[in-house]
């Protein structure tokens, strides 16, 4: 039953997005669409003047507009410093960005957990093929909460909170301070031909961070990073990954998950056709130890290719990233269904298969079907680790031996 709603919920996702643009050109033939250009209320293309009140002013006539609306950024470098635009408006919004905008560098105005923010919508597209600079160079050597139990928040660069059909596409993310793109509390988003770019060094620059939400589409993308590419946390149910590129960064994760709460879950997921180059790790799922009882279920990962990537096949069920870690911690986050079907590519580090899962709630039901994972490293080929795991392996198993 699982893997019928995983196979169906693009099909459904599609539909919805075609009945929103027909309802679009329905209302632009009664209404005809309107562009308020930021230009217009002050904006200035000089990359230096801050446009946040031309901006602002902008976008709360769209919203009142009865109409479709068109919040235009046109060609041109803007400052643009951290902004909310809210909802609910009269009709859907359209933002298009083809200018370039940059986050503000000084520090006594960039400590927020947004630099552009948009909150309780119902019909928001993004759009123009712009680039969102965020400056990140400026604000990184901030990023000591690893060891600064004060530190101040950093920015994500955009947020969608609370925000249904909505559909992102042909823009450009630059140097985040923080996450690139966090989508929470948010229904039916879909993220399409989007452009990711952070160097490898640079710290928690995730790309896409998706909580709390249903029905998200993320395709045809560029992703690399100082971080995970795409990071699933608590609350996703219902998240289609297919045709991305994620490299440099950590990967495609799921978690870390019960560490903060109980009843932290994801679920139906699909990670297909993508390709990982050089990344830290692979398709991880990873849980902390000790946990609060939680679960994550009905994973499927499928036609992926590996180019020298650590750790191509992950689950970690001892997650520690600090320096002092309890080692016979067990896990509470029961991990189950989940498939892996025809990876393939070459291993930078010999375990290239890793199902290290609880003791205390053994992982169910995981599949290894057509694994071909080469190493050409010191020590021979390359081997497989599992670890309190029950499920098959069918097909071409390389490396072979673990289930």
């Amino acid at each position: 039953m699982s893997c019928n709603i995983i196979n169906r919920r693009p099909f459904f996702f599609s539909i919805l997005l075609l009945l929103i643009s027909t309802a679009a050109v329905s209302v632009s033939a009664a209404v005809k669409p309107k562009t308020f250009n930021v230009v217009k209320y002050g904006a200035v293309a000089n990359g230096v003047s801050d446009i946040s009140q031309a901006f602002m002013k902008a976008w709360e006539e769209a919203c009142e507009w009865k109409g479709v609306s068109r919040v235009l950024i046109p060609h041109g470098t803007y400052r643009l410093n951290s902004v909310v635009f809210r909802g609910p408006c009269n009709n859907l919004m359209v933002v298009i960005v083809k200018g370039v905008l940059r986050a503000p560098t000084d520090p006594n105005l960039f400590f927020s957990d947004h630099w552009i923010s948009f909150r309780y919508l119902n019909g928001l597209v993004i759009k123009g093929g712009g680039s969102l600079n965020a400056e990140g160079p400026s604000a990184w050597s901030y990023n000591d909460c690893s060891r600064n139990s004060q530190c101040k928040t950093l920015p994500t660069t955009m947020r969608l909170d609370f925000v249904n059909y909505s559909r992102i596409h042909h823009i450009h993310y630059i140097d985040s301070k923080n996450v690139h793109l966090s989508i929470f509390a948010s229904n039916y988003v879909n993220v399409s031909h989007v452009k990711i770019t952070a160097p490898e060094h640079s710290p928690n620059t995730d790309g896409i961070h998706v909580a709390g939400s249903t029905n998200i589409a993320i395709r045809n993308s560029e992703i690399g990073t100082g971080d995970d590419c795409i990071a699933v946390l608590s609350g996703t149910d219902g998240l289609d990954i297919s045709g991305v590129s994620c490299g440099p960064g950590h990967g495609i994760s799921i978690g870390s998950l019960g560490r903060y709460k109980e009843d932290e879950f994801v679920k139906n997921v699909r990670v297909r056709n993508c390709t990982l180059t050089g990344t830290q790790n692979g398709l991880r799922i990873k849980t902390w130890a000790p946990s609060l009882a939680s679960h994550a279920s009905d994973l499927t990962y499928q036609n992926i290719l590996m180019k020298n990537v650590s750790n191509p096949i992950f689950i970690d069920q001892q997650y520690c990233p600090f320096a002092r870690c309890d080692i016979s911690a067990k896990s509470s986050v029961q991990i189950s269904n989940v498939k892996f079907s025809n990876i393939w590519g070459m291993s930078n580090t010999k375990e290239a298969v890793i199902l290290k899962c609880s003791g205390l709630v053994p992982c169910k039901n995981v599949k290894l079907e057509n694994i071909n994972l080469a190493y050409h490293g010191r020590g021979g080929p390359a081997v497989a680790q599992c670890k309190n795991v029950h499920g098959g392996a069918y097909g071409v198993q390389r490396p072979s031996g673990c289930m």
